[in-house]
């Protein structure tokens, strides 16, 4: 069996795409995962599956939510090591070790698909401090200085300058996310 972490966007944020997370355990347990942990309202589920074709599972999630709950909500899986890796990539760890910033305020914007290579160049060529962001293919790191609520270099201007389509997360809840899968592997 293959460990995921699946991670919905837009779900049960000021009111709109409203699920119940015993719902949603219940469509995983439907669409044949097993293993099912949610973690808080906003759309992180643990899992495992036996099919390692992980495209192929967020068209049958994305599927299912939306026969089940009457609406889109784009998915995306990545394995258990793939999050591990994110996590160890994060160029603000040091960082965050020595405590030079606050680890509550360290983000993670995960991509759906890539950025556009040309707009990455451009906007990673301007200051926008005291925030601070790295670019790579699969995520942009973000520390934001003020809190993620005070940032202007939120999911969707990211999305719009960079042609791309993301989903946020902070550290801890990356840091738990690790921590179930590690615990259903």
């Amino acid at each position: 069996m293959n460990t995921y972490i699946v991670l919905l966007r837009g779900i049960n944020v000021g009111g709109h795409k409203k699920i119940k997370m015993d719902a949603l355990k219940q469509l995983f347990l439907s669409l044949e995962f097993t293993d099912v942990e949610t973690y808080i309202q906003s759309g992180n589920v643990v899992v495992k599956h036996r099919s390692k074709d992980i495209k192929s599972l967020e068209a049958i999630v994305r599927a299912g939510i939306e026969d089940c709950f009457g609406f889109d909500v784009p998915i995306l899986m990545i394995t258990h090591e793939t999050l591990d890796t994110l996590l160890n990539n994060n160029p603000f760890i040091k960082r965050i070790e020595n405590n030079e910033i606050e680890s509550k305020k360290m983000y993670f914007m995960l991509l759906y698909n890539q950025a556009d290579t040309k707009s990455v160049e451009e906007l990673s060529t301007i200051s926008f401090a005291p925030e601070e962001f790295v670019i790579t293919q699969d995520v942009i790191y973000l520390f934001a200085a003020n809190g993620y609520g005070k940032t202007k270099l939120h999911s969707n201007f990211f999305e719009k300058k960079l042609k791309c389509v993301a989903t946020t997360r902070n550290l801890k809840t990356m840091n738990k996310l690790l921590e179930l899968s590690f615990l259903i592997k």
